[in-house]
């Protein structure tokens, strides 16, 4: 008779049950021990019977176990037991015992040399000693590879453990399931044998079958077994397998039974099998027909979504059908007046309307020199995704059911419809086609310039100024006179005419004003024709009179630069300004002081009047928001608008109704006034992105329904306002005025745009003070 302790042993006699612990494996020992566990009469001998073939396994091959004991298997998934051996080490310093196999992989990785061999015959009574075999080390020495990810769930599973109370402390355990398993033989002095072995298997399959509701009822339990007493309600509920239990428990070896002829052949073991196997088959059905379930879940899923975007397609197809009929269909462009005389000779008027069936290719205004729309096919290719998706979101805003665009040009659901309870069909339809006809001469408008071109170079005489950065740009009402400003403390103003008809290396102004400090804006009065404001750095706004070269007035009450000024159109004796002070003043140029302030809580940066009302201002400030107010009520604004991440550089006015703001966040953004006072608005109407712009003054205008900004990359940038991509671009080549060599413009920025009224001219300066005057074709 060998004895289980050498390593070779032990992977002969049970080498095909040796488990490779994984991640959710629980130990019998702690299974046991669980205080609301529920005895499950076959669940148990299921368990015993698998042990049982393990220890007959070691027993064929003349071989004793010695560790039957609970703390010595593992269970997985369906019940299944393996042996492990003891999967702790008492001189861990561990004051409880811990899930054996959850605290496996930290354990190792700890200490690697935490599996070794012994001999468990002559050291089971140290709890001091490492108790698991060097297979059961080899077995597992993958799980030192663990991942990251592992080691993770690893500690926190161990936390989790921690957690927990358990029935005894670790150290105690030990000692007492050594006690527990040690056979009366053992006790007196006798080596182990097969008969101890089954001995053991008795206590075990009476700690499956007795759970404990404390310590000390099991503590005392456990002693008692030894003396072969049973618990009462063990007799009374399950008396067949108290008498098996008994069986097992004799005092003396010899009446044991033996494993393979008399423990295993016996029909109590093996009619609880075929229930368990009957069991097991059972669970197994029932969860493959949970998984059937679940696939046919989620195959279903898939059909109801994949069914609402076919009908979502269907709905897309039908109105793009419904648009193309009705751009086939031939449109009333006038109505013509005749007028005849009847018999009586009266006259009569008729109208006759007049009407233009559309062609292939169709030719864009005269006036603008487009050419053929087609021609632009190019770029209406290169950006087609982007104009497809606002063609969607025109769309879905005036369908009964939403529909959004991921940004790539496909199509998503959404779960809210744009529905007006109150709308009629004929309003719908009629908010349907505005929208339409918005998108169409967008898109015309967008196709029909194609790039910007140099009209003129306006460069300026003073070559010696160390820096010629233009801050402002502003024409006069008759768009005569150009007028520029910035850190070179002059005010310059150029003819127009002269700087486009002739052909000069230099261009001078026409009339000089030289300022005390740098100068942030400037801005003419639109009703006074020789008037014109400026703001500068020292936080002065000056009046004037651009014909005498001479100032009109002072205003200083700021505190700090003024970084913008305007003039109201509707009231041209009113003049706002905004200041790093945190203020709008409002000034009456016939007082020469400010009628009204408004106080703010961050830097204002830009201001400005509505074209066709003296009684509203707004302002952008570095707060990242926009502010609307009506000059009867300076203390509360009517509208906030918040939707920039960063300072609010610059705002213009588009219409009454429409605003168009600049940020230091790389966008534009375009918003709407609602009709009623509110809080906040959060939500434009349109974002534009594609120049950069995170910490200069760049410079905004606006001209009909275009709107220029400038780039720190150099560039001056146009977007329509129907689209959030520019329409097209221009990037300064600067040269040095005395070498004639390109500069290099990494450093360089534009620094101020302005269109010349409702045409396509546009000015822009950048930051060496080059000044162009450029062209959409």
């Amino acid at each position: 008779m060998a004895s289980f302790s050498g390593v070779h042993e032990y992977e002969v006699a049970v080498g095909p049950h040796v488990h490779s612990v994984k991640w959710g494996d629980v130990s019998l020992r702690q299974w046991i021990d669980k205080p609301e566990r529920l005895v499950d009469e076959f669940e148990c001998l299921h368990i015993f019977r698998q042990i049982v073939e393990i220890v007959n396994t070691a027993h064929s091959q003349g071989i004793v176990v010695h560790n039957v004991r609970p703390s010595c298997f593992v269970m997985s998934s369906f019940n299944h037991i393996s042996f492990i051996e003891s999967e702790t080490c008492s001189g861990s310093g561990s004051d409880s015992l811990e899930n054996g196999v959850n605290s496996l992989g930290t354990q190792i990785k700890k200490n690697p040399a935490f599996f070794c061999s012994h001999d468990m015959h002559h050291q089971r009574s140290s709890d001091s000693s490492c108790m698991l075999s060097k297979a059961a080390y080899a077995a597992r020495a993958s799980l030192t590879e663990d991942t990251e990810e592992n080691e993770v769930r690893d500690r926190m599973n161990t936390e989790e453990i921690e957690g927990k109370k358990q029935s005894f402390p670790m150290k105690q355990l030990l000692l007492m399931e050594t006690s527990w398993y040690t056979s009366p033989e053992e006790v007196a002095g006798t080596s182990s044998s097969f008969a101890s072995d089954i001995y053991r298997l008795g206590v075990l399959l009476f700690e499956l079958l007795c759970p404990f509701s404390s310590e000390e009822e099991k503590s005392r339990t456990m002693s008692s077994l030894r003396h072969r007493v049973l618990p009462p309600q063990l007799l009374q509920k399950w008396p067949k397998e108290a008498s098996f239990c008994l069986w097992l428990l004799h005092p003396e070896p010899s009446s044991r039974p033996t494993l393979g002829r008399e423990l295993l052949q016996s029909g109590f073991l093996n009619e609880q099998r075929d229930h368990m196997e009957e069991r097991e088959a059972a669970i197994e059905l029932r969860e493959k027909i949970e998984e059937q379930e679940l696939l046919l879940e989620f195959l279903l899923s898939i059909q109801q979504r994949k069914k609402g975007v076919a009908d979502n397609l269907q709905r897309i197809v039908s109105f793009v059908w419904s648009d193309i009929e009705e751009a086939t269909k031939p449109q009333i462009v006038s109505k013509e007046v005749v007028e005849s005389e009847d018999s009586a000779g009266l006259k009569t008027t008729k109208h006759i309307k007049s009407e233009m069936y559309p062609c292939k290719i169709q030719k864009c205004n005269d006036q603008n020199n487009c050419g053929d729309v087609f021609s632009n096919k190019s770029r209406l290719m290169k950006n087609f995704k982007k104009l497809e998706s606002e063609y969607f979101l025109m769309r879905c805003k005036s369908s009964m059911k939403p529909m959004v665009t991921d940004g790539k040009g496909s199509i998503v659901m959404t779960e809210r419809g744009f529905v007006n309870n109150f709308a009629s069909k004929d309003q719908c339809r009629e908010e349907r086609i505005a929208r339409k006809n918005y998108f169409l001469e967008g898109l015309c408008k967008y196709l029909c310039f194609s790039k910007l071109k140099v009209k003129a170079d306006l460069k300026q005489g003073d070559l010696l100024q160390s820096s010629n950065l233009v801050c402002a740009l502003s024409f006069n009402r008759e768009e005569a006179f150009l007028a520029t400003a910035g850190v070179s403390k002059k005010i310059q103003v150029f003819d127009y005419e002269s700087i486009i008809n002739e052909d000069r290396e230099i261009s001078y102004p026409v009339v000089e004003i030289a300022s005390r400090s740098k100068l942030s804006s400037i801005c003419w009065n639109t009703y006074i024709k020789s008037q014109i404001a400026s703001s500068n750095f020292e936080g002065v706004v000056q009046l004037w009179d651009v014909t005498r070269s001479q100032p009109l007035s002072e205003m200083m009450e700021h505190e700090r630069r003024v970084w913008s000024i305007d003039f109201s159109s509707a009231d041209p004796k009113m003049l706002a300004s905004g200041s790093d002070d945190c203020s709008v003043k409002l000034w009456s140029i016939n007082q020469g002081v400010s009628v009204g302030t408004i106080k703010t809580k961050a830097n204002v940066c830009s201001v400005q009047f509505p074209p066709d009302s003296g009684r509203f201002v707004a302002f952008g400030s570095a707060d990242h928001r926009i502010y609307h107010y009506d000059l009867r009520n300076l203390k509360t604004p009517l509208h906030i608008f918040s939707g920039h991440d960063k300072t609010v550089s610059y705002i213009k006015f588009v219409d009454s109704v429409n605003l168009v703001s600049a940020s230091t966040d790389n966008t534009l953004k375009l918003w709407d006034f609602p009709a009623c006072p509110s809080e906040v608005i959060n939500t434009p109407l349109q974002t534009f992105t594609g120049h950069m712009n995170v910490k200069n003054f760049v410079g905004l205008s606006v001209s009909d329904e275009f709107i220029a900004t400038g780039s720190e990359t150099n560039e001056v940038f146009i977007y329509h306002k129907a689209f959030p991509m520019p329409a097209m671009s221009f990037k300064f080549q600067d040269r040095d005025p005395v070498s004639g060599k390109q500069l290099d413009d990494s450093a360089q920025f534009i620094s101020s745009v302005c269109w010349r009224g409702q045409s396509n001219t546009l000015v822009a300066a950048n930051s060496t003070g080059n000044l162009k005057i450029l062209e959409m074709v």
